[in-house]
């Protein structure tokens, strides 16, 4: 909202695991007028209780909601490129098997090519290197740090 000006009609792309950060963005996007293009792994998909609910405030408020498995597509004329950890607190044992899963889904500047042409990119860190490049953690479309500091003021 801060960088856009509102949020009403801007589209976000999650690319990556089905956890709790995702829930958050699912029960409350279309409430908050925007979009919304979920990219995961097979078996790693959110909640199907969290998906019910999201389907249901897309219908109520008027807004898109796409499921896929292909990155690229969950990215298409994105505004906002969103990923977190693949890896939880409690997850480190399926390290190998997870990073195996989500070969395929780090977010580079090929991911960003198919997004809007006003993108940016969001990730609540602490960040891993194989979830989005440097060239894309670094850019001028990165808004990681600000993210960072809001968070702070609502903590």
């Amino acid at each position: 909202q801060e960088h856009y000006g509102g949020l009403q009609g801007l589209t976000m792309a999650w690319i990556g695991d089905g956890n709790n950060v995702l829930h958050s963005f699912m029960v409350s996007a279309a409430k908050l007028g925007m979009h919304l293009r979920i990219a995961t792994p097979r078996g790693f998909e959110p909640d199907l209780r969290i998906t019910k609910i999201s389907e249901q405030n897309s219908k109520e408020y008027g807004t898109k909601l796409l499921l896929t498995t292909d990155p690229l597509e969950a990215a298409d004329s994105a505004n906002v490129l969103v990923t977190d950890t693949w890896i939880s607190m409690g997850q480190e044992e399926e390290k190998k098997e997870r990073l195996k899963a989500f070969q395929g889904y780090q977010i580079t500047m090929q991911t960003a090519k198919s997004a809007a042409s006003n993108w940016t990119f969001l990730h609540c860190l602490p960040r891993k290197p194989e979830e989005v490049d440097d060239e894309v953690f670094y850019s001028p479309q990165s808004l990681v740090f600000q993210e960072a500091e809001n968070r702070k003021w609502t903590i």
